[in-house]
């Protein structure tokens, strides 16, 4: 088992610490972090390599030198019939291209396959049956396509063509010509956030924003005074507005009032994004189908629209209570009081995003919602896209 993780030079060891002899004599000080992160790396939990590592230096506290051949046997016996001891393999793979070499990562793979739409557990899964593939083929250097390929064709057989398909299609968006925008939109308490934020995760995808931030950075150089309905709720944004009996539906008038103004500052973002041809999802109430005229930026970046609704509105109900006990400073009691009014926000939303052809996302499953997004994401990429998938392989 080797104590290397990356290519550094590990320190001199101190007087009294236990040291590792490499076969060829090299001796490098043993450290207990250093063999988490390994058995990491080989798909050993947390909790186990943890333990493992802290009975390995029980073991041999007070030993000067050890063997690496014993280190990895110790390991081996400690571990005993768990399916990890099979990958504890002292062989690196290096992958080759694009520049310097960089060793083989289940984890940075597994990530690359979320695009994919598996569940992360999956994707180990996926990352540790390639990696297997290449031991067993003696490889130890691999070119990128090569290893595009091989996952490929894995992930075929594992998870279906269109997963595997999936995989590639996002792979050729990870260095656009412009940038993918996913927009989330939809009234308060439906979970937009949080999926904004997992989906990025998940997608590797650096920024995430939402209305939110935007709305507060307005209101400190907007007054009360000049723009009223910036410093309520979407929600009550009507109460400070001047009456106007011409208007149907005094609710969705205060909802749109503050909705127009934020959407300056989304398309100030958009903007950005596309100048620093940088991938982003924005997520927010202030996110309306047909107020944002997507056509602006269609040659610019990828914009790709979705709503998140909850259309249980007793699960809805429900978050908002939870948000009550546990978010005091959030003042989610608000919410409840003005649940009739966010249930008209969101049928509201429902209805434009049907008249514009935006696709609906019922966050009642987070899970679920969160591989819907992946796939309607890389399905919609693919679509627009002007290549043929196998010529990404």
């Amino acid at each position: 088992m080797s104590q290397e993780v990356g290519r550094k030079a590990q320190p001199a060891p101190v007087p009294g610490q236990l040291v590792v002899e490499e076969p060829d004599g090299r001796r490098r000080p043993f450290m207990r972090g250093i063999m988490v992160h390994s058995l990491l790396e080989r798909g050993v939990p947390f909790e186990d390599a943890y333990r493992v590592a802290n009975l390995i230096r029980q073991r041999l506290r007070g030993r000067p030198v050890v063997a690496k051949e014993e280190l990895a046997k110790s390991l081996r016996e400690l571990l005993g019939s768990t399916p990890f001891t099979e990958e504890l393999q002292p062989d690196h793979i290096t992958i080759t291209g694009h520049g310097k070499g960089l060793p083989f990562s289940k984890g940075i793979l597994s990530q690359s396959l979320l695009a994919a739409a598996l569940d992360p557990s999956d994707a180990f899964d996926v990352a540790r049956q390639i990696e297997r593939e290449l031991v067993a083929l003696g490889i130890r250097e691999v070119e990128r396509r090569d290893l595009r390929r091989l996952t490929f064709q894995i992930l075929s057989r594992s998870a279906g063509q269109q997963a595997a398909e999936r995989y590639l299609v996002w792979r050729r968006y990870q260095e656009p010509d412009k940038p993918v925008v996913i927009l989330l939109g939809g009234t308060s308490g439906v979970g937009k956030t949080s999926l904004a934020v997992e989906v990025a995760h998940r997608l590797g995808i650096a920024r995430v924003l939402s209305t939110d931030a935007i709305r507060q950075v307005m209101r400190i150089t907007l007054s009360p005074e000049l723009v009223p309905a910036l410093h309520a709720s979407s929600y009550d944004a009507y109460r400070v507005l001047p009456p106007d009996p011409s208007r149907q539906d005094a609710v969705i008038a205060g909802f749109h009032a503050q909705a127009s103004t934020v959407a300056v500052g989304i398309r100030a973002s958009l903007d950005r994004a596309v100048a620093e041809n940088a991938s982003l999802i924005l997520d927010g109430v202030s996110v309306v189908p047909g107020l944002l005229a997507l056509d602006a930026w269609a040659d610019r970046a990828y914009v790709i629209f979705l709503v998140v609704g909850a259309l249980d509105e007793q699960a809805l109900r429900n978050r908002f209570a939870a948000r009550a006990v546990g978010q005091q400073q959030r003042a989610a009691h608000r919410y409840l009081e003005h649940f009739d009014a966010i249930c008209k926000i969101q049928d509201h939303f429902l209805d434009l995003a049907e008249r514009h052809d935006v696709p609906i996302v019922d966050n009642s499953s987070f899970d679920r919602s969160v591989l819907f997004v992946i796939r309607h994401v890389t399905d919609t990429l693919r679509q627009r896209g002007d290549f043929d998938v196998r010529d990404l392989l």
